[in-house]
């Protein structure tokens, strides 16, 4: 559940991000960045390589002193908070492949019980159960004595994702979790936060280029552009044209009415497709690929009429143009003809 308390959740005002050198100047800078977030939300830092969204991120969670402005987590200020306070208050998921060598999940995942436990490291009963629930919560009970090494890359980040929630912090930040991931586990890991921040209540900031996902599953966006710093629903972030601060490249554009990045392609004509359903949908993007602008009937050079599929047969397109009329079985075929 996302949370009305008005001190509840992250706030950044005026922050000045950067690499310190010992140059007169910072190596890379980038100022006035102000964002928030309410508690239980999952939100997506958006921007291009090399904007500042690691660095923002590495700079929230402390490994990277800010250069002005403020970081509140809860209301509290994040220069005063202690190196205890602020590992009971924040965990990080690091994009870097840590190699991790005779170590068994469930020893790693007990990594994040540190912030409790005495100076020898001893875990007490309450540090079992969190190990216990993390495993459980990120499905890695049955490879809990399994060696860190032997698992596979969607497997080793919901462990380090295991060990954060071990860690039972109110924040968790998370540095392109998917980066390395195929579809299906990228997939598997925007679930498995999603069901993090509604069922526990924590607030998930992660960086990410897995737009697609982050448009259908993310609470809010965050955007770093070139332009200035924008927050808002995904929603808002195609309707107000965000997106496409994104990409300085006159080749690509952003297609609000589906959501997707598109090349721009040189027109091949106007096309009408007569038909309804997923058929008719996937016809329209394969023409759209091939550069047609979906018309009206009256304003297209080709007509596309979608027949069956009859009970138990099979779907044919027919297509005319110049008069003559020819029917395919496939879009494959279709498009190799116009």
């Amino acid at each position: 559940m996302i949370s009305s308390c008005d001190t509840c959740g992250i706030r950044v005002n005026n922050l000045k991000i950067g690499y310190a050198t010992t140059a007169p100047e910072p190596a890379f800078t980038r100022e006035g960045i102000t964002f928030s977030a309410s508690g239980g939300e999952m939100i997506a830092l958006i921007g291009r390589n090399g904007i500042g969204k690691s660095t923002l991120i590495h700079t929230m969670a402390g490994f990277l002193k800010s250069l002005g402005g403020e970081i509140l987590w809860n209301g509290m200020t994040a220069e005063k908070l202690t190196p205890r306070e602020r590992s009971r208050m924040i965990s990080f998921v690091s994009t870097e492949r840590i190699h991790l060598t005779h170590m068994q999940v469930a020893d790693l995942v007990a990594y994040g019980r540190f912030p409790y436990t005495n100076w020898f490291g001893r875990m007490q009963a309450s540090d079992e159960q969190a190990v216990a629930e993390a495993l459980e919560k990120t499905g890695l009970t049955k490879y809990a004595r399994r060696q860190a090494d032997q698992l596979s890359d969607g497997e080793r980040q919901r462990a380090m994702i295991a060990r954060a929630v071990a860690q039972d912090t109110p924040f968790i930040l998370l540095d392109e979790p998917t980066a390395f991931l195929d579809v299906n586990g990228k997939y598997e890991i925007f679930h498995l936060l999603h069901q993090l921040a509604r069922q526990s209540g924590k607030t998930i900031l992660l960086s990410t280029h897995d737009l697609h996902i982050a448009l259908r599953e993310m609470d809010k966006f965050w955007l770093l552009t070139d332009n200035g710093a924008f927050e808002g629903a995904p929603e808002d972030a195609v309707m107000q044209g965000w997106l496409g601060l994104l990409f300085n490249n006159p080749l690509i554009g952003f297609y609000k009415p589906t959501g997707d990045f598109l090349f721009h392609k040189n027109s091949s004509g106007n096309a009408w497709v007569e038909g309804d359903g997923e058929t008719a949908y996937w016809t329209r993007r394969a023409l759209a690929r091939r550069g047609f602008t979906i018309s009206s009937k009256e304003d297209a050079a080709i007509h596309i009429l979608i027949i069956g599929p009859e009970e138990g047969g099979n779907t044919l397109w027919q297509l005319t143009s110049g008069g003559n009329t020819r029917t395919f079985a496939s879009i494959y075929d279709l498009m190799k003809e116009i």
